[in-house]
């Protein structure tokens, strides 16, 4: 028996596995359930949140290191959370797609119920722990779960073809939490650290969503390359990213000149990139460059927004 085919009792009873492997194994497990690539990326985004406010705030980081901790633990399994209940409730549809269908939900490495009782749990003790710093910071995570859990993965996602727009609700949240974290009040830089996020979740998910579109067609998910075709996804694509263009100009007399511009470079790339999908047939490898482009867009942008508010810039 393939260890991966097991389950979690068969592998803790199996004797012919040696301790460390069941632990290998078993990490691993927890890692697929909570889709650890998705909480070290929505981690990013909330620890500049929290940085930048620190700079901006003109707070001490040193009395603040505690709140920083907390944040992090809390918007960690908040997300984990969320995404254990994805799992969870997409079990039926996962099997038929590749890059899900060796999920722990789907070879019974776990049982439904346990993964729902662990979804429920590790969400909560999120929220409570996010308690600790801010109550709106709670809020905002509670905000971005629900938005995940409920109007995207319970809702949307099976409906209709806005439900990657939906779904950016969840996405855009981090960076809010961080912030709010430190300070709870109003302030421009969050609320376009959100549009950024919210934005930019559509063209990477659509550009995602043409490369597996036979995939999203045989589980029965409206995503928009199935429903409406390459041609207007890739119109799409080219809108969203579009909205992105005057959104560094309203940080300019917080981020100041450098982010603006590096900002500003990235948009102008990435729209040149989405105008020649319109002329071209080569649908795949043109969303395959988007995709990749999105990824490094935020790699670049979001750890730029902390550099530009250290000492050296000011």
């Amino acid at each position: 028996m393939d260890k991966v085919d097991m389950t979690y009792s068969e592998l803790i009873g199996n004797t012919t596995i040696s301790t460390k492997e069941k632990i290998t194994v078993f990490l691993s497990e927890v890692k697929a359930l909570i889709k650890i690539g998705i909480v070290n990326s929505n981690l990013i985004t909330a620890i500049t949140g929290f940085l930048v406010a620190i700079a901006l705030t003109n707070a001490s980081f040193s009395n603040h290191w505690g709140i920083f901790l907390l944040m992090i633990i809390g918007s960690a399994l908040v997300i984990a959370g969320g995404c254990i209940m994805n799992n969870w409730y997409d079990v039926d549809i996962d099997p038929k797609m590749s890059r899900t269908k060796k999920r722990p939900t789907v070879t019974g490495f776990f049982s439904l119920r346990a993964v729902l009782v662990m979804g429920i749990v590790v969400s909560s003790l999120g929220l409570a722990v996010l308690m600790f710093t801010t109550w709106y910071a709670a809020l905002f995570a509670f905000i971005g779960w629900f938005g995940y859990v409920v109007l995207y993965t319970m809702w949307s996602k099976r409906r209709y073809t806005l439900n990657t727009a939906i779904g950016s609700l969840s996405g855009a949240m981090p960076p809010v939490i961080g912030w709010a974290a430190v300070d709870p009040s109003f302030h421009v830089v969050p609320l376009i650290m959100f549009l950024i996020m919210f934005i930019w979740q559509t063209p990477h998910f659509l550009a995602l969503a043409m490369k597996k579109k036979e995939e999203y067609k045989a589980a029965g998910v409206p995503m928009l390359p199935v429903v409406k075709g390459m041609g207007i996804t890739k119109r799409q694509i080219n809108v969203y990213i579009a909205c992105l263009l005057p959104l560094p100009l309203f940080l300019l007399p917080t981020l100041g000149l450098t982010f603006t511009i590096v900002a500003t470079i990235l948009n102008i790339a990435w729209l040149v990139i989405g105008f020649i999908g319109l002329f071209t047939e080569k649908d795949m490898k043109w969303a395959n460059l988007v995709f990749i482009f999105s990824l490094n867009y935020l790699t670049i942008l979001f750890p730029l927004m902390i550099i530009v508010t250290l000492p050296i810039f000011n």
